[in-house]
């Protein structure tokens, strides 16, 4: 064995131990500063009331409802963009305005959150507010169309990784039988990218979920359970973010760490859903090669 070998692998090992350790004290450390707020009130109760603190109520229930619409409409809108994008790049463009397209894309994928979120408050939400006759404008509906503008150069970069990892056997194999571009991508490409438009679309999810200056700034932050997307909504990033600039020593302010708890859950249950699909694509390839 190398020197390097012997001296890199316990370094690898040393690393892994120690962002393993540090992530389950975060969970662990957000457990212990919650945990009056669950003894005081059941998970059942914390998970499903309304959020009234003048009446001792500190249900999140709104916030959970607020983030999953806002997440969820953002992603009806971003992925069918998104992949018709790729599509375009990766199939239909000529070489040069692909080129263009997919560089404008990567620029975009550095463009700070707040920045879309001031485009959102002086473009998006007047024009909300001037279409539909309703509200102030700062509602799911506006900060999804914003929300779905920043994940959407996730997911194309994705989707395009994975059209350009399909072999180009396959690819001559159609071309040589006549094929059109349709049947490329309806019966090779999409067929083919399969795993990567799933980790696209969950790497998207992720994104969504803890964003928070388009929730902040552009969602309207009211706490009730919405009924419409053009309702107001306080996602649970915006909900943390607001209460600790607020107060620091309430039973409000306890209801943070019940937010977070989520929210790592979920990511937690994303990252696993990514190491699962990447060892089965994994597995399937090395099957298929023997």
């Amino acid at each position: 064995m190398k020197r390097s070998v012997r001296v890199g692998r316990p370094l690898v090992l040393a690393a892994t131990a120690v962002g393993s350790l540090l992530t389950l004290a975060i969970f662990a450390f957000m457990m212990m500063l919650g945990r009056p707020l669950f003894s005081d009130h059941s998970l059942n109760l914390l998970l499903t009331q309304a959020w009234a603190p003048d009446r001792g109520l500190y249900g999140i229930f709104p916030f959970i409802c607020g983030t999953l619409s806002l997440v969820g409409l953002s992603l009806l809108i971003a992925f069918p963009l998104s992949l018709g994008n790729a599509i375009l790049i990766h199939l239909l463009a000529p070489r040069r305005l692909a080129r263009f397209l997919h560089q404008t894309i990567k620029l975009m994928t550095g463009v700070p959150t707040v920045v879309y979120g001031f485009v959102g408050i002086f473009f998006l939400v007047p024009l909300i507010r001037e279409w539909f006759f309703r509200g102030s404008g700062m509602c799911i509906l506006s900060a999804s169309l914003l929300l779905a503008m920043l994940i959407s150069p996730t997911m194309i970069l994705v989707f395009l990784e994975s059209f350009a990892a399909i072999p180009t056997a396959h690819i001559r194999a159609l071309e040589a039988l006549g094929g059109t571009r349709r049947q490329k991508l309806v019966h090779v490409i999409l067929p083919g990218a399969k795993t990567g438009i799933i980790t696209g679309l969950l790497l998207a999810l992720g994104r969504a979920l803890g964003d928070t200056m388009i929730a902040l700034m552009v969602a309207g932050n009211a706490t009730a359970a919405p009924e419409s997307v053009l309702d107001s909504v306080r996602t649970l990033t915006a909900h943390i973010a607001l209460v600790m600039a607020a107060d620091f020593d309430s039973m409000e302010f306890k209801t943070i760490f019940a937010c977070g708890i989520i929210l790592y859950l979920w990511t937690a249950l994303l990252t696993l859903s990514l190491r699962y699909i990447h060892y089965n694509s994994t597995k399937l390839s090395h099957d298929q090669t023997f």
